[in-house]
């Protein structure tokens, strides 16, 4: 793979709603721009985390045992739907107090990212040692910073279009109504791959 094709794939998957960039454009129609930003250490210290850990433990047992993925979905898709319906649940007032999303939830659900493991295993050479992937994971990182500002950009944009409208309860119905969406999607992934 080319360095650009590399960061184009890199840029298009952490551009696709997922878990973390709902999370992130939730906070930022919620809390504001500058009130989310710290959601982005959360999103880069999940994702690096992920993908050393999927590279150096989870990878071989995945492969070895082929429940270990099922339940590992499983565990995602839990840790999804009871952010869903927490953010259904949350009132106007909370989300405007910045108590809607807090850091540990950003830190957790990219930990748990399907995206990670397509950096771990599909971007990043499989062949290659921690030297060598140390340059990747220097743009990943950037990358990772910079979608995850957009995200937040978004739903700060957005969430000032809800609250013009009467409407602020829908930044966060839309979060969670995204998430379920999310879960979806990678439980009939799994189902056509299998």
């Amino acid at each position: 793979m080319t360095f650009l094709t590399f960061i184009t794939a890199a840029y298009f998957l952490l551009a696709v709603p997922g878990p973390t960039n709902t999370l992130l454009a939730t906070s930022g129609a919620g809390a504001g721009i500058s009130r989310s930003l710290h959601l982005l250490a959360a999103e880069l210290c999940g994702y690096l985390l992920a993908i050393a850990v999927l590279r150096l433990a989870l990878g071989p047992v995945i492969n070895d045992i082929p429940i270990a993925a099922i339940v590992l979905r499983v565990a995602v898709t839990v840790y999804i739907l009871c952010l869903a319906v927490m953010l259904w649940r949350v009132n106007t007032r909370e989300l405007r107090e910045g108590a809607a999303v807090t850091f540990g939830q950003v830190l957790l659900t990219t930990l748990l990212n399907p995206k990670a493991l397509v950096f771990a295993f599909l971007l990043l050479p499989l062949g290659a040692g921690p030297l060598e992937l140390l340059p990747l994971l220097g743009v990943i990182a950037l990358q990772i910073v910079t979608a995850g500002a957009a995200w937040i950009i978004l739903g700060a944009t957005l969430g000032r279009g809800a609250r013009r409208l009467g409407h602020p309860d829908l930044i966060a119905r839309t979060g969670a109504v995204t998430l379920v969406a999310v879960t979806g999607l990678i439980w009939l992934q799994s189902f056509l791959i299998a």
